[in-house]
């Protein structure tokens, strides 16, 4: 399902990718999803921001699953 939820954002220009753009949009966030190999600091770095996310496949699956070009580690929905 957060799969096909990730895609249809992306289709629809709201979705951000990567920590940075997570943190710093958090307020105007619907979902937040991790890949399943993410690194320790990024996970507590959304920890503290107090942002709840899901985890899903690791980042390479989620790639290819996606169609990107390239991985990432993080991915947030926009309201």
């Amino acid at each position: 399902m957060s799969i096909k939820e990730i895609s249809e954002a992306m289709e629809k220009d709201s979705v951000f990718f990567g920590i940075r753009e997570a943190v710093k949009n958090a307020k105007k966030l619907v979902n937040v999803f991790i890949a399943k190999d993410t690194r320790d600091e990024t996970v507590e770095k959304l920890e503290s921001a107090g942002i709840e996310f899901v985890v899903l496949k690791p980042k390479a699956e989620l790639a290819k699953e996606l169609n990107l070009d390239f991985e990432c580690e993080v991915f947030s929905i926009k309201k």
